[in-house]
């Protein structure tokens, strides 16, 4: 009996935290340092899990950053940040919070980190990034999910 309650213990651990992928340009260096800096930020934040093997998964967030003072990009700069998650007794109703939102909520920080630095040696004003709430993305993930599949159901 105690074997079995041990079995299904919840058990999550951290195995290796990443850089995957990174980017950065300045296609109008070294004239954009001259210019008028009222830079207008757009930010994408993407998610992705991949299982591997003996309850071991790969997460892996994707910040996008692109700045431009009027229409002309200052900078366009991209991290890939991944983990490799182990997760074991989690129900499948566990599983999915843990993954897309749980995961990527440790691993924002150091995205956020890498960002920053490439920026600044890129020669451009530190750029700190808001945090990011991952429980209300992947809630409104999850909504957009059932919005769709109860759309799908009343077209069929």
């Amino acid at each position: 009996m105690a074997e079995e309650n041990q079995a299904q213990e919840k058990q999550f651990s951290i195995q290796k935290i990443f850089t995957k992928d990174i980017s950065f340009e300045s296609p109008e260096s070294p004239k954009i340092f001259t210019a008028k800096w009222e830079p207008a930020v757009d930010f994408n934040l993407g998610t992705n899990s991949v299982p591997l093997e003996n309850s071991m998964f790969e997460v892996a967030i994707t910040v996008t950053v692109t700045v431009k003072t009027d229409e002309t990009t200052a900078y366009l700069v991209e991290a890939t940040q991944a983990g490799i998650f182990s997760l074991a007794g989690f129900a499948d109703e566990e599983m999915g919070p843990m993954l897309g939102s749980f995961c990527p909520n440790i691993l924002f920080p150091y995205a956020r980190e890498v960002i920053s630095d490439l920026v600044a040696k890129g020669g451009f004003p530190q750029l700190l990034l808001a945090p990011v709430n991952f429980d209300a993305l992947y809630a409104q993930h999850v909504q957009q999910a059932q919005q769709q599949s109860a759309s799908k159901s009343t077209l069929n």
